[in-house]
């Protein structure tokens, strides 16, 4: 449940946006849990269609290279006229003629096996990008539905202080009249009602702000979510040892493993460039039809043929020092994609450890605040003290501090989960 003094400022704040939104055909849900907002975001996203098109693309090239060697049908038609040589038996002037023939790359020496297992790799490499995708929209998604709740509760904090503020300015201006106050006190009790409320103006547009943000990773941005439900936060990720952890991480991690996928492909590429001044050994079978009947012609041919390149200038190893440069660009970026996790493996275990300790102080504080609101209440019902509203405000204030500290921890087990290769949710059923 939401503070009530939330209500006024959010809806004052949302409603304007349904007035000059434009209609949407599949209006999100409200309100809107973050379970569905994870898997809205794997609802056909730009970035997701992007890399899911560049495995499209991926698989049509490996399906290019397994189809270089299949077999090759070709017909060959010729329309041809001659003046015959007074020696030939056939004096027609007619040497038309049509040829078919089947052919098929036998045996190469590795070239075609290279390419295809060039092809397989970078299919690869795409195939572990799309789940990189995937998992960083969901991250995305996740911080903003976060910030939606935070600008909340940070609105119903700044809407308590800016009451608070009034109430006091108000008694101060009946006590004015009566000669109890003097305008130095007045003026600056207005000066705190017109800083709050200032604070309550930013903190509505915050609410406009993030809840912009939030669509727009839901790729629905004509469709701003009025109301979400704060999700049921666990305790968070458990990592006893760092060690264990930057080893799962390292062999799961999707971005690290389509780069080593990457670098696999270069090398077979290389091999494969290596091998292109291989013999080739290649079969064909051809069936002919001509019009002159001249004894050197035969019908039907059957041939095993030896390709031998004998010089290919500086093609060959331009490919291969193209080839070998590649190879090693991927190596140092694979070693330093390495280096980096390892760090932000250990930063964000070390986060976590720290935002834990960071809730057992908010929950100690949690305590000693809830006696002070109910010493407050009493001493002001004996009229002996006035800083209800004040603890009032502290309470608001500290209730935005531990859901603040509860959705990074949130965040960073999220972090933590992603980079070993797990999505935060799996299917796309709703609960």
């Amino acid at each position: 449940m939401w503070p009530r003094c939330l209500l006024p400022g959010l809806l004052s704040a949302v409603l304007p946006w349904a007035v000059f939104a434009g209609p949407d055909p599949e209006p999100l849900p409200s309100p809107l849990s973050l379970q569905q907002a994870l898997r809205l975001a794997e609802d056909a996203h730009p970035d997701q269609e992007l890399a899911a098109a560049g495995l499209d693309l991926a698989m049509a090239e490996r399906a290019g290279a397994e189809a270089d060697d299949d077999l090759e049908l070709a017909f060959t038609g010729v329309v041809s006229a001659v003046d015959p040589s007074a020696n030939a038996a056939d004096q027609s002037a007619n040497d038309s003629w049509a040829k078919l023939a089947l052919r098929k790359r036998l045996y190469d020496f590795g070239r075609t096996r290279y390419t295809i297992a060039a092809a397989e790799a970078r299919q690869e490499r795409r195939d572990w990008h799309l789940l990189d995708v995937r998992q960083q929209l969901q991250l995305d998604v996740m911080a903003r539905f976060y910030a939606v709740l935070l600008a909340d509760l940070e609105y119903a904090r700044d809407n308590e202080a800016m009451s608070i503020a009034f109430v006091k300015l108000d008694r101060a201006n009946h006590r004015s009249e009566l000669g109890q106050v003097s305008d130095i006190e007045l003026l600056e009790l207005d000066n705190r009602f017109q800083q709050t409320r200032l604070q309550v103006q930013g903190s509505q547009n915050k609410q406009r702000i993030t809840r912009s943000l939030l669509a727009v990773s839901l790729n629905r941005p004509n469709d701003l979510p009025a109301d979400l439900q704060r999700p049921d936060v666990g305790p968070g990720f458990q990592a006893d040892d760092l060690e264990p952890l930057t080893q799962q991480v390292l062999s799961g991690n999707p971005g690290l493993r389509a780069l080593r996928a990457e670098v696999a492909s270069v090398d077979q590429a290389l091999r494969a460039a290596e091998s292109e001044d291989n013999p080739v050994i290649r079969g064909e079978l051809a069936m002919a039809n001509y019009n002159r009947d001249l004894g050197g012609r035969n019908p039907m041919t059957a041939s095993l043929i030896l390709e031998l390149p004998l010089y290919t200038g500086n093609r060959v190893d331009a490919k291969k020092a193209v080839q070998r440069a590649r190879l090693r660009e991927q190596q140092a970026r694979l070693a330093s994609l390495e280096l980096e996790l390892r760090q932000q493996v250990l930063e964000d275990w070390l986060e976590l450890q720290r935002l834990q300790i960071r809730r057992q102080e908010l929950t100690v504080a949690d305590d000693f605040r809830d006696l002070y609101l109910e010493r407050s209440r009493a001493l002001y019902d004996l009229e002996i003290s006035t800083d209800l509203g004040d603890s009032m405000v502290q309470i608001a204030d500290l209730h935005l501090q531990q859901a603040e500290n509860e959705f990074q921890i949130q965040l960073v087990s999220a972090r933590l989960k992603a980079l070993s290769g797990r999505l935060l949710i799996e299917d796309k059923k709703d609960n």
